[in-house]
């Protein structure tokens, strides 16, 4: 079974993503085809970067480093679930990721991004497309953006709109097939 993990990207104390990854959790689990960790990128409270040598080299220096390295080493798939902050994914998402090089290489990833505004994030998913990419990832060809995430937060978390769950499972289907094609050599 793939292991997935969904992390949550953001870091803000009240930040609507968190109830939106786990909805996404859940999804995932009920999908089937995951043995699925959620992972808070707040808790992780990773400092701004602080290795002394290049990700790619794979020295890590720091204890906080190592453990970030071996939790996403452990994954062989991701959903992110990311906000969008001034037309883009945010600093603290952008440093996770920069910790790591070999770790994120070959690994299928979908895309949840979500906004207060109409666009659902759209654009700050297009703009992490190309980091990805470079760093070997697979992208699902399908991603879900979801506009006015504030309206969809209640006493009872998130609250999907009619098809949501449809669209998701696309994108989980997306990164089940990726996960399961031979790695490129």
């Amino acid at each position: 079974m793939t292991r997935l993990h969904v992390i949550s990207a953001a870091t803000r104390p009240t930040s609507s993503g968190r109830p939106l990854a786990e909805w996404v959790t859940g999804l995932a689990r009920e999908h089937g085809a995951f043995e699925v960790t959620p992972v808070d990128l707040a808790e992780i409270a990773l400092p701004f970067l602080d290795e002394p040598e290049y990700a790619s080299s794979g020295i890590y220096a720091h204890q906080h480093t190592l453990e970030w390295s071996a939790l996403v080493d452990s994954a062989d798939a991701f959903v992110f679930v990311l906000p969008m902050y001034n037309g883009s994914f945010t600093a603290p998402f952008k440093n996770a990721i920069d910790f790591l090089y070999r770790e994120w290489q070959g690994k299928p990833v979908g895309l949840v991004s979500y906004s207060a505004g109409p666009s659902g994030g759209a654009p700050a998913a297009e703009m992490l497309l190309p980091v990805l990419t470079r760093l070997g990832m697979l992208p699902a060809e399908r991603s879900v953006a979801i506009p006015g995430i504030s309206a969809l937060i209640g006493p009872e978390g998130f609250e999907a709109p009619e098809g949501l769950a449809g669209r998701l499972a696309g994108v989980l289907d997306d990164v089940a097939a990726l996960a399961k094609e031979p790695a490129s050599a």
